[in-house]
């Protein structure tokens, strides 16, 4: 009797913080890391001291949150750095970071240390940046970058592509690809006269005002 009530509470456990964690992907994802832990405990049908009891700080809920998109950041680090094109690579991580960020805002305020409680996160960020940075040096070797390219113009667009978060969710990953290529051909270098790279299919954004706020732009 007592092995049986033990698996269940363990069974009970583990679905309260799998309720958790999706509920924090989806507040985190949707309004930041500025959203109140109660909110979460809402969303996740538990009570607070439940929360508190599997993530005593919301700095824990935090890191294991976004752990597959850490995950994922750290594995488009390594491909690009392994690509033996350092322009295509260059390019491959920009797009494979805007769309994480994209997909979450949560994750895009952590990787930009833009919230105390996301500390955690700078490694991945210096260590995104510093790939870039040495992608940036072979590429621009090589002629296919932008000489007057610097890092904080990385840092510069991805403060921008925040701002798709403000467009309909259906749109975003659409819009983040197309801004992403439209920011990686200013980045090339090459003459005047060289094709152009062709942009992924635009994202329908008109009227997207008027669906998130319930009134026309004025």
């Amino acid at each position: 009797m007592t092995g049986h009530l033990s698996r269940t509470a363990r069974s009970d456990a583990r679905d309260n913080r799998a309720r958790i964690l999706d509920a924090a992907r989806a507040v985190f994802g949707e309004t930041g890391l500025s959203a109140p832990m109660r909110e979460i405990a809402r969303r996740a049908g538990i009570g607070p001291a439940t929360l508190y009891r599997h993530f005593p700080t919301k700095a824990d809920l935090i890191t294991e949150t976004f752990a597959e998109q850490r995950r994922a950041c750290r594995a488009a680090v390594r491909d690009a750095l392994a690509d033996p094109d350092p322009w295509h690579g260059f390019r491959e991580l920009i797009e494979r970071v805007c769309e994480l960020h994209a997909h979450s805002l949560g994750f895009a305020d952590a990787f930009m240390a833009a919230h105390p409680e996301a500390m955690d996160f700078t490694a991945d960020r210096e260590q995104t940046l510093r790939a870039v940075t040495e992608l940036a040096r072979r590429s621009q070797r090589t002629g296919e970058l932008r000489p007057g390219f610097v890092i904080d113009d990385l840092i510069l667009m991805l403060m921008a592509h925040r701002g798709l978060h403000d467009a309909p969710r259906a749109a975003r990953v659409t819009a983040s690809r197309r801004f992403a290529a439209y920011v990686i051909e200013a980045f090339r270098a090459g003459p005047e006269t060289a094709a152009p790279t062709p942009l992924p299919p635009p994202a329908h954004l008109r009227g997207a005002e008027v669906q998130r706020t319930g009134k026309p732009n004025e």
